[in-house]
């Protein structure tokens, strides 16, 4: 048998001769990290046999140091490389916060007349004071029924007060407004319900309504029909972060065995973060119920379903037990945790209203100066009193410290960020000018006009937002806002100026020619 012809090696490609001097090297490199590999433990055997034969010589005291020694340098150095790999990182922040002291009533008013003082309208939380003056002189004891929409709040009054007229929509949403009830429960304590608006309505106009009522509550009833939502969660994590007794009234108890709600008691345990008071109930409703007769009829009618609501009549008297007292500094409390609330949207609304108008007024000074000057000149009007006043303002309104030094330091900073950016500014505004009619090629004070506004606008709200946001001028923040706000919007805040610059150059030439 013949053999078969050898066929000649195929020849290599291009891209393959290319890369063979790279693996050649590769090859090499290998080799000799091999090589290196196979003396290094050899230098580290010898090492270690060297120094276990003196150890040996040494007796148990040595030995003892001198593994503490090596255990402790082997754990600083381990340190130190941890350190280094988390250079630059930001410091880990603790997942749970420690709760903020509540107000007390005395700082709240001191508070409310220091800013009534200042021009905040203060008027819903001296309303929110006087509803609680009221109801602690009339020593009412209020529970309030809260949850979503249609989880059967009405339908718990309901089952609680027989007789009560109580209008109950399958639809949702029927109460639009906060509705009081006046039960006395089996002991003998004479309570006001109140049946809030549910929750998570379609527009969700109601949801401040029905959780300002829960926090003027002694006891809150959360109504429910099974594992709770993240928005749920979030409601009862307010309610018990504020102290407030709250009970989670299971509804539909029917559809349970003892073990899934059990399992639901130990789910709210945990997403929680503690044990909650859950009461399972049926609010009763209506059910279809089939009848079969004995020639095979079948007939389907719809009852009335028998309200349970013992177990949530039981533990709601637990509560009532206690010591009134309690339940009335829990809801005061919450109340002026409240107030507190509502005083600080009407502070941060009141001062961002302010810091606009102080720096549209310092804009249009700013374009006014310009026009004003025989030389105008970024420096001046920046570095100036201008510039130092505006932040001066604004830092008295947002009650932020103050230094000097550190209010020009900012300006200097902001200077040199302003000279990068003057020439494009100036471009831009020399393009808008030449869309007004019959000016042409704009003189250059009228130009500087409209950048000096852009970049008091610009400043102006970079502060306010450090200052709002932080509570003090930060220079690296609001450098950064400063940039930002340059080149936001820009043409259209040009042109607003410059139609301001345009109208106030032709009243002056009106006023110039007018005969004296």
């Amino acid at each position: 048998m013949s053999s078969l012809p050898k066929l000649p090696p195929l020849p290599l490609s291009p891209a393959a001769r290319a890369w063979l001097p790279i693996r050649l090297l590769l090859a090499v490199g290998a080799s000799v990290g091999v090589a290196f590999l196979l003396v290094l433990v050899l230098y580290i055997t010898d090492l270690g046999l060297s120094v276990w034969d003196r150890l040996q010589q040494r007796g148990p005291a040595f030995w003892i140091i001198y593994l503490l020694l090596l255990t402790g340098m082997s754990a600083g150095g381990a340190y130190g490389v941890w350190r280094v790999l988390r250079w630059g990182r930001p410091a880990s922040k603790s997942r749970s916060k420690a709760p903020a002291k509540p107000p007390d009533e005395a700082t709240l008013r001191e508070r409310l007349e220091r800013h009534s003082a200042a021009g905040v309208p203060v008027d819903l939380i001296h309303r929110e004071l006087d509803e609680l003056q009221r109801r602690r002189a009339a020593g009412e004891i209020v529970v309030s029924v809260f949850g979503e929409i249609s989880a059967g709040k009405s339908s718990l009054i309901r089952a609680l007060l027989p007789g009560t007229e109580i209008a109950v929509d399958v639809r949702g949403g029927t109460t639009r407004e906060v509705n009081y009830y006046t039960w006395t429960s089996s002991a003998g304590d004479r309570l006001i319900l109140a049946d809030l608006p549910g929750l998570n309505e379609a527009d969700g106009s109601l949801d401040q309504l029905a959780r300002d009522e829960a926090l003027r509550a002694h006891v809150v009833l959360y109504v429910c029909e099974g594992d709770l939502t993240r928005d749920q969660y979030a409601a009862l994590r307010t309610l018990i972060d504020l102290g407030c007794p709250l009970i989670v009234a299971l509804n539909k108890m029917d559809r349970y065995t003892d073990r899934e709600l059990n399992l639901v008691r130990e789910r709210l345990a945990e997403r929680i973060g503690e044990q909650l008071e859950v009461a399972p109930v049926q609010c009763g409703g209506f059910e279809e119920v089939t009848r079969i007769y004995h020639d095979g009829r079948e007939e389907t009618t719809r009852r009335e379903r028998q309200p349970r609501v013992e177990e949530l009549r039981r533990t709601l008297q637990r509560y009532l037990d206690n010591d009134q007292q309690v339940l009335d500094a829990l809801r005061d409390t919450a109340v002026f945790v409240l107030a507190q609330q509502k005083l600080d949207a009407a502070v941060a609304q009141h001062r961002h209203e302010k810091a606009d108008a102080i720096v549209q007024s310092y804009s249009r000074k700013a374009v006014f100066g310009a026009l004003a000057a025989v030389s105008p000149g970024t420096d001046i009007l920046i570095q100036g009193y201008l510039g130092f006043n505006l932040i001066k303002d604004l830092c008295a309104l947002y009650e932020a410290p103050a230094r000097e030094v550190d209010m020009q330091r900012f300006l200097d900073l902001a200077g040199n960020q302003i000279k990068r950016n003057m020439n494009l500014l100036l471009a831009l505004v020399g393009n808008i000018f030449k869309a007004f009619p019959g000016i042409g090629t704009v003189v250059g004070g009228m130009m500087h006009a409209v950048v000096y506004g852009l970049i008091f606008e610009s400043l102006g709200k970079a502060v306010a937002r450090s200052l709002d946001s932080r509570g003090e001028l930060a220079n690296g923040p609001a450098l950064r806002m400063f940039e930002d706000n340059l080149s936001e919007d820009l043409e259209a805040r040009a042109k607003r100026l410059a139609q301001l610059v345009w109208s106030r150059q032709q009243d002056g030439d009106h006023a110039g020619a007018a005969p004296g």
